[in-house]
């Protein structure tokens, strides 16, 4: 260039590195870029008729310059100088605006335009701020619980590369968290790393939690500074287990202490209302001063009535802070007198009692062959319909299944007494014997004929019922006879006998008999006559007819015809 240019090419190389180190050039001007992009700087300057070049240079530190990028005015030409960190990242367009793709935070310079004429220099500085959005909060080294009254780290809130440096800030249920000695301890710190240049901020919260933050969401946020102004990322919510000492025991009985009767299972659930929840208790059973250590579950098996009481349960480490329960095992007890299977005689008196002990008022019911009686069964004189099967039966209904029955079987037993009646037949031919025969256990009849020993066996028995049943028999004696009916059963044997007399009306029967024959007869004979004479009165009638048809002008003569006809029928 020196020998093309001569003295005059010395001159504005002068110029420049005056320029360089002693002028101010224009007013400062900010280009905000983000992390990863290109930076844009227009030169700002109007481009004079005379330009020769324009260049862009960096100032270091120190203020000495570094010059990257030239362009000539009249070649069109562009050369990058050779600078290691912006090797293949610089663009310089015709209007000589400088583009820096990539941008780092080694980017933040000032940077500055100059155009160059023959004898002037002229230069535009443009400040480069780059900024990085910061990673999003996240609540790490979580606690795994809090406990109420202790001050302890709930966690750190951690956010990753960042330019320039963020603020954390805390947050419960919404609300900021300042700092308050004691109760709420927030520790702030921040890292560079050295080759990237972006920051890691983190702030640790140290907490004491009350009843209170019981499902209260815990949250922190990072607020940092854009290309556009300042911003503001959130974490996710994080809920925490809140261990607070149990200031309540509570006791239950299983199943319901209201239904709970002898025979039954008892389980007692002993429950602390702290977080966690108690694992161990004493349990105190009735008249035993000793608790029973175990579990939040105590179970009694095959309880009586003697259990009946109340129970307890406490603490371990603390056994003023009770709970306690009244339970009582339900019993019911009944004695039926007399009771299975009783015998007795028609007449005798027998006392029944079914007595009841329970817990509370139960229910009586009797039965008598599965039929609801209306009051309990009262015997002064037995009869055979007092028989059956008995059953007294109580329950309470408060308490299901405690129920209780009790049966009695009654047999009323009698020997056969016997009654015979007779009954005539109104035609007089025939009389019925009928013989009413009452005892148990059933007795069995026979019919006899005193004298020739004869058995009847053409007999008609009613249904035993309460003791009692007939046999009857239907004869047409031609003389007296002596009948004798027999009961008989495992007490006795009774005989009782009837004389029934011929029947006196068999000759007027006879005669009787005869008399009908002949009215029957007669009245036929009466019946024969009457058709011959109609049978005759119709023969006439039909001869008159054919005289009437031949004169039929003669109206006298049809009259007297007429009038004769009337007199032959009558």
């Amino acid at each position: 260039m020196e020998s093309k240019a001569g003295p005059s090419c010395r001159l504005v190389f002068c110029l420049l590195i005056a320029a360089a180190v002693l002028r101010p050039g224009l007013g400062w001007y900010t280009v905000n870029s983000a992390y990863g992009d290109t930076i844009i700087m227009p030169c700002r300057l109007d481009v004079p008729q005379n330009l020769m070049f324009g260049k862009w240079k960096y100032e270091k530190p120190d203020g000495s310059p570094v010059f990257i990028a030239f362009r000539s005015s009249t070649k069109k030409s562009v050369q990058y100088d050779d600078v290691p960190e912006y090797r293949d990242r610089l663009s310089l367009s015709e209007n000589y605006t400088l583009s820096i793709s990539n941008a780092r935070i080694s980017d933040e310079k000032r940077f500055v335009c100059m155009l160059v004429t023959e004898d002037n220099v002229f230069e535009a500085p443009t400040i480069v701020k780059v900024f990085k959005q910061p990673s999003k909060p996240e609540i790490v080294s979580q606690a795994p619980f809090l406990e109420t009254e202790q001050l302890k780290k709930l966690g750190d809130c951690i956010s990753k590369d960042s330019y320039p440096d963020g603020n954390i800030t805390w947050y419960r249920n919404g609300k900021v968290l300042q700092p308050l000695e004691g109760v709420v301890v927030l520790i702030f710190k921040k890292q560079m790393d050295p080759v990237t240049q972006l920051y890691t901020m983190t702030s640790s919260l140290e907490y004491k939690a009350t009843k209170a933050d019981i499902q209260m969401p815990f949250t922190c946020s990072v607020t940092y500074y854009g290309p556009s102004g300042q911003k503001t990322l959130q974490s996710e919510q994080v809920i925490f287990d809140i261990y607070y000492p149990t200031e309540q025991v509570t006791i239950q009985v299983l199943p319901s202490k209201n239904a709970i009767k002898e025979g039954d299972n008892i389980t007692l659930k002993c429950l602390g209302n702290g977080n966690p929840p108690p694992e161990e208790f004493l349990f105190y059973l009735p008249g035993q001063p000793e608790g029973i250590r175990s579990s939040n579950t105590y179970t009694l098996t095959d309880v009586r009535r003697n259990a009946t009481g109340d129970y307890r349960c406490s603490l371990i480490d603390k056994k003023s802070m009770i709970a306690s329960t009244a339970v009582t095992v339900h019993y019911l007890d009944l004695s039926l007198n007399p009771s299975g299977e009783v015998t007795k005689q028609i007449g005798d008196a027998l006392p029944v009692s079914c007595t009841i002990s329970a817990s509370r008022n139960a229910t009586v019911v009797w039965m008598k062959d599965n039929i609801r009686l209306r009051s309990s069964p009262s015997f002064s004189s037995l009869h055979y319909q007092d028989a059956g099967n008995y059953v007294c039966e109580t329950a309470l209904q408060e308490v299901e299944g405690l129920k209780k029955r009790e049966s009695l079987t009654l047999i009323v037993e009698g020997k056969p007494q016997i009654k015979m009646t007779k009954k005539t037949d109104p035609s007089g031919l025939s009389k019925t014997i009928i013989c009413h025969v009452e005892g148990f256990p059933k007795p069995a009849i026979q019919w006899t004929i005193t004298g020739s020993g004869s058995v009847i066996n053409q007999t008609e028995e009613s249904p035993y019922i309460n003791g009692r049943y007939y046999s009857k028999i239907i004869i047409s004696p031609e003389e007296n006879v002596t009948l004798t009916c027999t009961a008989e059963n495992q007490l006795e044997r009774t005989v009782n006998s009837l004389n029934v007399s011929a029947n006196e009306n068999r000759e007027k029967v006879n005669d009787q008999a005869k008399l009908i024959v002949g009215i029957v007869v007669g009245l036929l004979l009466a019946a024969l006559v009457a058709g011959v004479v109609y049978w005759l009165y119709m023969k006439k009638s039909k001869t008159a007819s054919k005289h009437v048809n031949k004169d039929l002008g003669n109206l006298e003569e049809n009259k007297k015809l007429e009038e004769n006809n009337h007199k032959t029928e009558a």
